[in-house]
């Protein structure tokens, strides 16, 4: 994060959420941000800027993983420093590796993955690694892939245990298609973390990603987990 001034309204919008931000680095660039452009279906193209995302040192990595334990989960994607470092330490202290390979870039998957336990793509991120390693899905060297479908749903392909899991897509009007894959990667996480099935994770981050299309915007814009368990419960009725 930027160690300047204004940019100071991140960290406290993350601490008013709740977010434990201990280890957040400061560092004298700007944060990194994003400028969204959204389409009239919905659609998004977005142009990045890393600044302080990429701009902090390993050791601050390593202390935050001081205290994590066998069984935690580490969480990244590709707009961060030290993606591989950090995979590979958290994979010697025992913890799930969930990597989302956005925004996409063939190289950087292709130096984390040896410890990622698993790995998020949407269906065309999927389709580009698989041609640029030249193997099919089923071959990716990595015990577990989720694909995202957006309107069709998902698939979590168990590559270690050879079997998939589906999970449709709930049936909404979609504004806004940002962070969609975000808030699925979360609560699916989320679910996991809580010894949740396989199924009942990935049908609540469907609904979660299905309220989030509806609205628009990114962060303000991701359902809080009673709305998302009230949505479900509308489904069932």
């Amino acid at each position: 994060m930027g160690g300047v001034g204004p940019e100071s309204w991140a960290l406290e919008r993350l601490q008013g959420l709740g977010v434990d931000c201990r280890h957040v680095a400061r560092c004298e660039v700007a944060t990194g941000h994003a400028i969204i452009n959204v389409d009239h279906a919905g659609e998004n193209a977005i142009v990045l800027f890393a600044g302080a995302n990429r701009g902090f040192g390993f050791a601050g990595v390593a202390a935050a993983l001081e205290s994590a334990a066998p069984g935690d989960w580490l969480v990244m994607q590709n707009e961060t420093a030290h993606q591989a470092e950090a995979a590979r330490l958290a994979q010697e202290k025992g913890l799930h590796v969930a990597y989302s390979a956005a925004p996409f870039e063939v190289e950087a998957v292709r130096a984390v993955l040896p410890n990622v336990s698993l790995l998020l793509l949407n269906a065309v991120e999927s389709a580009q690694l698989c041609k640029a390693l030249g193997v099919a899905l089923e071959a990716l060297p990595v015990p577990q892939v989720l694909v995202t479908h957006g309107a069709n749903g998902a698939v979590l392909h168990d590559l270690a245990a050879r079997r998939e899991t589906k999970a449709p897509a709930f049936r909404v009007q979609a504004v806004d298609s940002t962070g969609a894959g975000d808030t699925f990667a979360g609560y699916f996480i989320a679910a996991l973390a809580e010894r949740q099935s396989t199924q009942a994770a990935m049908r609540l981050a469907s609904a979660a990603a299905a309220l989030k299309v509806t609205r628009v915007g990114t962060a303000d814009a991701i359902p809080a987990r009673g709305e998302v368990e009230a949505f479900l419960t509308e489904q069932v009725g």
